[in-house]
């Protein structure tokens, strides 16, 4: 029987009541992103800083600490916090700029995304705020911008030692009644000594109206105003009206006004459209300026000011409702925790019998981050380019900068983000591996995201589907029709109109990469740095020197990839449309080139035969050369297989008939590739893919080889060997040099603030995991394999795929003495009983010993994890997976 909250995604899936319209859609950050920047020299950072947020009116956007909004982010809600130390109003997040770290951009701040549901009908998250004055100047100085040896990690929050002196758990949770009828419970509990707290809960508009534009995006300039001192009526001419009101007066001390622009005279020295702007409540609550905010009792921002003197270990609570009229709080209570219990039995039935307690709460707090990570993100790069007619026109350098090819790009849209601080923006190959856990608990909104990426207003002209924000241009992984299959399959196989709608998308996407990326039309592909940041000798975003060129293994496998999905999209639609045979046969044809191509182009193709191994190729006028790192890039190879069954082509004439002519008629496109092989045991099974047999099991032993990729917590994505001995190249008269580093970055190549030189990455892990399932169906209990290699465990490829899955796991699952290796040896998660249960969900892991690094809420791709833990214990249970 559905639960209540299948019935309202239901609901809104069938646009009868728009559960979603208000969720968790307010960036954690908006300073510092390409929208915002209007500079000369593409310096976002720069351009606009975390210093300046609060005095400096968005242009695209609107951020907050721990807030929600609607869906195009117009009316906002969030907290802000001080402790009677700061130099600042707690506003938003800070952290340190992409020049700033020794490590790039990080987030300096303490928050955990604890619980939520897809339409936001329940969500909770926890902030942790000092009681000392918050160390931005220590962390800025430890971290000494580029100067700090890169050998050493990043300096964090933590290291400070200030949580060991006390601190405030600021918990928000949000329930819906309806679906404008949104509930806001703030509970703050003093984790030390007594300590003061000031707390503003803060409504607020996004500033529409002081760019001169109007039109679609520009709806005139709203109004907050106060009814009765505990009410606020907020009126807007797309929304309509909306009433706020607090429950309790005790403790608070006033209700503040100003409006939402920017402090000219603070940020340009001129004169601004009002003296009441921005940073009012700062200069109200930190610099004792009474006179800051604005007496009449009405703007477009608002805020209640609330204050305590919280003994040690007291907690208080604040509650706030939101609607279109005004509302009691009889039910307030019931509401919460009858949307609470909700959430519950939704998650419960997608907890796979025999999970630990541990297990189910790594899952539901995945869960959560990725509901929390989805975002308002708006962006018009035609407007961008040109300015706006009250803002100074942007210099020269803007209007042929960044994504300048890319006008026909207008985003008015909820995103699902990497990361709701360093990556407050959509990343194409990112976003496709999110649908895969998006699909288990909102399957409309996953076919919605992959549909949307590939909508005229986000696809070029010519094919590509954008990349990411900082280069629209850029080429990422070819990902996007495996996560439709995927989506598909997960969601019942019985979505054909999805199903049609994205293939004849795909077939774009598919004709501009070998348009675009098969430079001499050999079959074998480049594709840049294909979201591998440094992964490589060189930098593969830049042109290498004159006359050069790669033939990329990950490239040319991500393309043989592309065609297998698509082969078997094509025959599933051909099921009730036969003309789909026709370009499956297209397609299949295309698979047979590029494997032939990766396999025994001029004797070997990218296959080196004494390593035995899949290297990229560098052609420095027409002499090619091996690049001999063992990585990512050759086991990505591994991916590109699929499994045809014969029963099944029978319903396939046309696509047999010509499949069949090709492996009579073609044999020299035979080589080594695995697609001829038909399985001994009856099963009438045909294996399409790059490596033969002998092939797969040559690149397994590196990947099982505990001194090669094998971790304790996954597979590396490069060797351990090349710690002892690097690879060093020389071209154009320099010598390029790479090792293995298990942890953050040594080079500042991408930034400095990704690392693919050693540590564990979800998302190939996972497709690696995925594509040994294939193989296994194929070979099954014929082909087994030494895992770790020299133990003498032999093991089918499936349990291969097991094992993986549990070194995932393992990475956020405490161990006896409570010690999480996600967290790697911070005392306070390990011991304290207010940390112990959180859970950070990093971007990737140290490939020894699996702490993590890089964004630490990436509940993107690395909620993945929940999909590893149920699969651990579909196999406890014996459950098919």
């Amino acid at each position: 029987m559905p639960t209540a909250e299948d019935q309202r995604l239901a609901e809104d899936a069938r646009r009868e009541r728009y559960w979603k319209r208000f969720g968790p859609y307010l960036a954690e950050r908006q300073w510092g992103t390409v929208r915002e920047d209007y500079s000369n020299d593409q310096n976002a950072w720069a351009y606009f800083t975390h210093d300046q947020a609060r005095s400096r009116a968005y242009r695209w956007g609107e951020d907050g600490l721990l807030g929600i909004c609607d869906r195009q982010a117009r009316l906002c809600f969030a907290l802000a916090l001080w402790n009677g130390n700061d130099a600042i109003l707690k506003e938003r997040l800070f952290g340190l700029g992409g020049t700033e770290g020794n490590h790039g951009e990080d987030v300096k701040e303490l928050y955990y995304y604890l619980d939520a549901t897809p339409t936001a009908s329940y969500l909770k998250a926890l902030y942790k705020y000092p009681h000392e004055r918050f160390p931005y100047d220590q962390l800025l100085r430890e971290a000494e911008s580029r100067k700090r040896d890169l050998r050493l990690p990043e300096f964090e929050l933590v290291d400070t030692g200030i949580f060991q002196r006390g601190y405030f758990d600021v918990q928000i949770e949000y329930a819906k009644a309806d679906p404008e009828d949104v509930l806001a419970r703030i509970t703050v509990t003093n984790r030390g000594p007594k300590a003061p707290l000031w707390l503003l809960p803060t409504l607020w508009f996004r500033n529409t109206w002081s760019w001169g534009r109007t039109g679609e995006g520009y709806p005139p300039k709203p109004t907050i105003e106060s009814i009765d001192g505990r009410c606020l009526s907020a009126t807007h001419s797309e929304l309509g009206g909306y009433v706020m009101v607090i429950d309790d007066d005790a403790g608070l001390e006033a209700l503040l006004f100003t409006e939402n622009e920017s402090n000219s005279e603070k940020l340009f020295g001129t004169k601004g459209a009002s003296p009441y702007v921005k940073d009012a409540f700062h200069r109200y609550i930190v610099e004792g300026e009474k006179a800051a905010v604005c007496p009449q009792s009405r703007g477009t921002k608002a805020a209640w000011v609330w204050h305590a003197e919280l003994a040690a270990g007291e907690t208080r609570v604040l509650r706030l409702r939101l609607a279109k009229k005004r509302a009691t709080f009889s039910d307030f209570d019931s509401v919460v925790e009858a949307r609470r219990a909700e959430a519950d039995a939704f998650y419960a039935e997608r907890v796979i019998p025999g999970m630990s307690e541990d297990e189910r709460r790594v899952q539901r707090q995945a869960y959560a981050g990725l509901i929390w990570s989805k975002q308002s993100y708006i962006y018009i790069v035609k407007d961008w380019l040109e300015g706006d007619p009250n803002a100074p026109a942007p210099p020269p350098g803007h209007v042929h900068g960044r994504n300048h090819d890319w006008q026909h790009v207008f985003t008015h849209d909820v995103l699902s983000m990497p990361d709701t601080w360093e990556y407050p923006w959509f990343a194409a190959w990112d976003l496709a591996f999110h649908m895969i856990p998006f699909a288990r608990i909102d399957q409309q909104f996953a076919k919605d995201q992959l549909v949307l990426l590939m909508r005229e207003w986000y696809m070029h002209p010519n094919g590509q589907i954008p990349a990411y924000e900082y280069g629209f241009a850029d080429v990422n992984p070819p990902v996007h029709a495996w996560a439709c299959w995927q989506v598909y399959k997960l969601s019942g196989r019985d979505d054909h109109l999805f199903l049609s709608r994205v293939f004849n998308k795909l077939l774009v996407n598919f004709t501009w990469w070998v348009n675009r990326k098969d430079a001499n039309g050999h079959h074998l592909f480049d594709g840049g740095f294909l979201g591998l940041d440094n992964i490589g000798v060189f930098d593969r975003s830049q042109p290498l020197p004159s006359g050069m060129y790669f033939e990329q293994a990950d490239g040319t496998a991500w393309m043989a990839f592309f065609c297998a999905v698509m082969v078997g999209i094509a025959l599933e639609l051909a099921v009730k449309d036969p003309g789909y045979e026709d370009i499956a046969s297209k397609l299949f044809e295309h698979f047979i080139a590029i494997a032939d191509a990766i396999n025994c182009f001029e004797g070997n193709g990218l296959w080196d035969e004494q390593d035995g191994f899949y290297y990229t190729t560098l052609d420095a006028g027409g002499k090619r050369m091996p690049l001999r790192v063992r990585s990512m890039v050759g086991i990505i190879p591994l991916f590109a297989a699929r499994i045809l069954d014969d029963a099944q082509l029978e319903r396939f004439p046309g696509f047999r008939k010509r499949m069949k002519w090709f492996l009579e008629n073609r044999k020299d496109l035979a080589g080594q590739i695995a697609f001829v092989d038909v399985d001994g045991d009856g099963k009438g099974l045909r294996l399409l893919a790059i490596p033969s047999r002998e092939r797969l099991l040559r690149v397994l032993r590196y990947v099982l080889d505990e001194e090669e990729m094998l971790a304790p917590y996954g597979v590396r994505a490069l060797s351990k060997a090349h710690g002892a001995t690097p690879f060093s190249f020389e071209a154009g008269g320099q010598t390029y040099r790479l090792s293995y580093e298990p942890g953050d970055s040594q080079s500042w190549m991408f930034g400095g603030n990704s690392n693919w030189r050693g540590p564990i990455w979800f998302p190939l892990n996972f497709l690696l995991i995925e594509c040994l399932e294939r193989y296994h169906r194929f070979y099954g209990e014929s082909l087994k394999v030494e895992m770790p290699y020299g133990s003498g465990t032999m093991l089918t490829l499936r349990e291969v795929a097991r094992e993986l899955e549990r070194r995932l796991g393992s990475i956020f699952l405490a161990d006896g003495n409570g010690r999480r290796p996600c967290h790697g040896d911070v005392a306070l998660y390990r011991d304290d009983p207010h940390f112990k249960d959180l859970v950070l969900f990093y971007e990737y892991f140290h490939g020894d010993d699996g702490h993590g690094l890089g964004a630490a809420h990436q509940t993107g791709w690395t909620a993945l994890v929940a999909r590893c833990l149920e699969d651990i214990a579909r196999g406890r249970a014996k459950l098919p997976r």
